[in-house]
């Protein structure tokens, strides 16, 4: 056990590094064999990633794919939706949400004739409150982009009331789970697309994202970003007769990527034979203890109190973004690690981290947090 506390960057357990060498090993000795076997297996390794992660959301056979990550996943559905869907309306998302997908959004607003509408933060609020985003979601919303856990709060979003809000609307729904899954139980339900990364709680790598459509919503797209893996029979290379995969396949393009793949299914295989409720009952031992302690360390909780309200993070702000970072460096000279967003310090402990090592932190911080 020890002070790691950075799952909401890269998730870690135990025997995390000989399993992914492991996996690596056996990969590479395939993939450097004298025959023709590598390509068969290889995508039947990417394919059993994705049916783990089918089973971990609850997903529908055939309606996941890989991606590199969350940005490129939205990227792709945007391009990919008949224009009916977007032009003319509002594209809504709040403020505390992932930046790279607001950066992106930006970006596509004129190209696809919609209005990206921000939902902001109350003055002085760490994350925007489900009854604003609610407010601002009316009936010209055609797509609500949804941050079911945040990454500067860990401020955990009301699936329930948003997805009636859907309904309601008849508006499309984008759900990126990436700081949730994991540490938190998920099942896809009504949404339309969800998001993902195998990084953080999921103890994955990098590059190995993740793409989830409603199979009513995969009928109608038509991804703008095709290639040979598009298509039903990838190894159709008559260029006149190209046409969609009937599932979530039709969001591949070129030769598809596996390395992440393969080097993720170990963590994978982990939160799947653990338990996410093992891991959660871990986590909130250590998150009510943070809570608990913050006053004494001369910290203001950032993160909602309560626990239906919150991810597996708890964010703690100092008084200045100098003070932070001082305290950062301090405690990572005492083998605590965690790392900090501005004057706010971010604590998100799994399962290798220790109730002792946080026990430690009063002490460690004292004149520190002055």
């Amino acid at each position: 056990m020890s002070g790691y506390c950075l799952y909401h960057s890269i998730g870690t357990y135990p025997a995390k590094q000989a399993d992914t060498a492991q996996a690596l090993a056996q990969f590479a000795e395939i993939w450097s064999r004298e025959d023709d076997n590598q390509w068969p297996q290889a995508l039947g390794a990417r394919d059993r990633f994705i049916r783990s992660w089918e089973r971990l959301i609850r997903a529908p056979e055939g309606t996941m794919t890989t991606v590199e990550n969350v940005t490129v996943a939205l990227s792709s559905l945007i391009g990919a939706l008949p224009g009916e869907y977007l032009r003319g309306k509002r594209v809504l998302i709040a403020e505390d949400c992932f930046p790279s997908l607001h950066f992106l959004l930006a970006g596509l607003e004129e190209r696809f004739g919609f209005r990206l509408d921000t939902v902001p933060l109350r003055q002085g609020q760490a994350y925007v409150e489900d009854e604003d985003y609610l407010e601002h979601w009316g009936e010209d919303v055609g797509l609500a982009v949804i941050t079911w856990v945040t990454s500067t709060a860990s401020k955990r979003a009301d699936l329930s009331a948003l997805a009636a809000r859907a309904r309601e609307t008849r508006a499309l729904t984008v759900v990126d789970i990436t700081q949730g899954v994991g540490i938190l139980p998920f099942a896809v339900g009504d949404f339309d697309v969800v998001i993902g990364s195998s990084l953080k709680w999921l103890c994955g790598f990098s590059g190995a994202g993740m793409l989830y459509v409603r199979t009513a919503l995969l009928d109608r797209c038509e991804p703008e970003l095709r290639g040979w893996f598009s298509q039903p029979n990838p190894f159709s290379w008559a260029l006149d007769s190209f046409s969609y995969a009937p599932d979530a396949r039709r969001f591949d393009h070129g030769t598809p990527a596996v390395l992440a793949a393969v080097a993720s299914q170990p963590g994978l295989d982990f939160v799947l034979d653990t338990g996410v409720e093992v891991l959660r009952a871990h986590n909130l031992r250590l998150t009510r203890q943070l809570i608990a302690m913050a006053p004494d360390l001369g910290l203001v909780l950032a993160s909602p109190v309560q626990e239906d309200r919150r991810g597996g993070s708890v964010m703690l702000k100092a008084q200045s973004v100098e003070r932070a970072k001082v305290l950062v460096a301090h405690l990572k000279s005492q083998q605590i690690f965690v790392d900090h967003r501005g004057e706010t310090l971010r604590f998100s402990p799994g399962i290798v981290t220790s109730e002792a090592d946080l026990a430690r932190l009063p002490d460690l911080i004292g004149s520190y947090a002055a």
